[in-house]
C-alpha cells in the first residue's frame, strides 16, 4: 500500500487539536482552589501572558509562547492554570490542604499561599473571584458550614454527578472578596472529580459575564424610551405636515436615525454575547446532573430564578432595538414616498409650464414667420424693380414699379411654399 502525499490546509492541526483545548485536569480531594476573573482589553491580555511568564521565570519553568491561551504548571506550593479567553481571563490556583476539622474555623485557600505583589498586579479588571474547597467525604453537616465558611439563610445545595456528590454555595461575596463553595466529592474518580470542578468555577464564570449584558440594558432602556416618543411624535407630525414642514422633520427623523443606529451598534455585541454566555450557564447546569437535597434549592432553581430577569431584560433590549430600527425604517420610507409623490407633482407642473411655453413659441414663431414673409417679399420686390430699372435701357418694355407690383404676388407665394417646406422638414426630423 503505498503513502499519499496531500496538500495540507495550513489550520488543520490547530483545529484539530481545538477539540482538545483546555482539557479538564484529573484531580484528587482534598484541595482547596481560588479561582478569579479579570476582563481584558487587548493590551491587558498581552499583560497578563507577561504576568505569567513573570511568575514562571522566577520559579525556572518553561515560558508561554506568544500564541498560548492556555498554561497548566505545578509551582511547589501551588498549581497555576491560567487560560485567554474572547473577553476575560481565567486564573484558576490550586492547593492540598488539610480537611481534618473543616467548616470549626476559617479554612485555609489556594489564594493564601500566592506570591502577594505578584497576586495584587494580575492586569485587567476582577469579574469574579471565588474560593472552592474539595473534600473527600460523602456528606457533611451543614451546621459545621454555615459559622466559618457559608451563610445559612442564603444557602444552596445539590447533589451532583448523578448522586456522587454533594455542592453546596451561598452566592454571596464574603468579607475577602470571594464567593465561596464546598464540593464533597464521595468517591468520584480523579477524571470525573476534575470535570466537575471545572463545570462548577465555569457556572460562576459565565453566570457573572453574563450578567455584562445587564448595564447595557438598563442604559439601553433610557435611550430606546427616548427614541420611541420621539418616533411617535414624528408619526403623528408626518400625519399633519405640509410641505414646507418636511424638510424639518426629515431632519429631526436623520438624526433619530442616527442615534438609534448608533445605540444598537454599540450594544449589539455585548447582548449577543450575553445570550451566548446564558446559555453555557444552562449548558454546564445540565452537565452537572444535579438533584434536589431536602429543603433547599439547587443551583438550577437558583439560577433560573434569579438569572431569568437578567436575561429577559437583555432579550427585552435587543427585541426593542430591532422593532424600533424598522419602525424608523418604515416611517423614513413613508416621509420618503411622501417627498417623492410631491417631487412628481412639481416635475408635472414643471413639464406643463414648460408644454405651456412651448406652445406660446411656437405661437410667437409662427408670428415671425409670417413678418419675415413680409419682409423677404419686400427685399426681393425691391430687387426686381432695380433690376427692370436697369433692363429698361435694354428695351424692358415695362416700368420699374409695374415689373415690381406684378413680381410681388408670385415672390409671396414662392417665400411663404419655402419657409412652409422648411418649417416641415425641420420639425419631420
Amino acid at each position: 500500500m503505498t503513502n499519499q502525499t496531500f496538500k495540507t490546509h495550513p489550520e488543520r492541526m490547530a483545529l484539530h487539536n481545538e477539540i482538545h483545548a483546555r482539557p479538564p485536569e484529573a484531580l484528587n480531594a482534598p484541595l482547596a482552589i481560588s479561582h478569579t476573573v479579570m476582563v481584558c482589553d487587548a493590551a491587558e491580555r498581552d499583560a497578563s501572558r507577561a504576568h505569567v511568564a513573570a511568575l514562571l521565570r522566577e520559579h525556572h519553568l518553561p515560558l508561554p509562547d506568544a500564541t498560548s491561551t492556555h498554561v497548566r504548571m505545578d509551582l511547589g506550593p501551588f498549581r497555576l492554570r491560567w487560560e485567554l479567553h474572547t473577553e476575560f481571563v481565567t486564573w484558576t490556583f490550586t492547593r492540598a490542604m488539610d480537611a481534618e476539622g473543616f467548616g470549626e474555623r476559617e479554612p485555609a485557600t489556594a489564594a493564601d499561599v500566592l506570591p502577594q505583589t505578584w497576586a495584587a498586579g494580575l492586569p485587567g479588571q476582577c469579574l469574579a473571584r471565588l474560593h472552592l474547597w474539595v473534600l473527600p467525604t460523602q456528606s457533611l453537616g451543614t451546621g459545621s458550614l454555615f459559622k466559618h465558611v457559608l451563610h445559612e439563610d442564603t444557602l444552596v445545595a445539590s447533589t451532583v454527578a448523578d448522586g456522587h456528590g454533594e455542592v453546596y454555595t451561598d452566592f454571596a461575596v464574603h468579607a475577602d472578596g470571594y464567593s465561596r463553595m464546598v464540593l464533597l466529592a464521595g468517591s468520584m474518580t480523579p477524571r470525573r472529580l476534575g470535570r466537575l470542578v471545572q463545570q462548577l468555577l465555569e457556572i460562576d464564570t459565565y453566570r457573572m459575564a453574563a450578567l455584562l449584558g445587564l448595564p447595557a440594558a438598563r442604559e439601553a432602556a433610557a435611550v430606546l424610551a427616548y427614541a420611541e416618543r420621539e418616533l411617535a411624535a414624528l408619526a403623528d407630525a408626518i400625519r399633519t405636515a405640509t410641505r414646507n414642514d418636511e424638510p424639518q422633520l426629515l431632519d429631526r427623523l436623520t438624526k433619530l436615525a442616527g442615534q438609534v443606529e448608533s445605540q444598537y451598534a454599540s450594544t449589539h455585541s455585548r447582548f449577543s454575547a450575553s445570550a451566548a454566555y446564558f446559555e453555557l450557564v444552562d449548558r454546564r447546569i445540565a452537565d452537572i446532573a444535579e438533584s434536589r437535597l431536602a429543603g433547599l434549592q439547587t443551583i438550577g432553581e437558583f439560577m433560573d430564578r434569579r438569572l431569568t430577569p437578567a436575561r429577559s431584560t437583555c432579550q427585552w433590549a435587543t427585541r426593542r432595538q430591532d422593532a424600533l430600527s424598522q419602525r424608523v425604517s418604515r416611517i423614513s420610507n413613508l416621509l420618503r414616498t411622501r417627498v417623492e409623490i410631491e417631487q412628481q407633482q412639481s416635475s408635472q407642473a414643471l413639464l406643463g409650464a414648460m408644454n405651456r411655453r412651448q406652445g406660446l413659441q411656437l405661437k410667437l414663431q409662427s408670428t415671425v414667420e409670417g413678418l419675415s414673409v413680409a419682409a423677404i417679399t419686400y427685399y426681393i420686390a425691391g430687387l426686381v424693380s432695380y433690376l427692370a430699372k436697369g433692363a429698361q435701357a435694354l428695351g424692358w418694355p415695362f416700368s420699374a414699379e409695374s415689373t415690381a407690383a406684378c413680381a410681388i404676388p408670385v415672390v409671396l407665394v414662392g417665400v411663404w411654399w419655402s419657409l412652409r417646406r422648411l418649417h416641415s422638414r425641420v420639425f419631420r426630423d
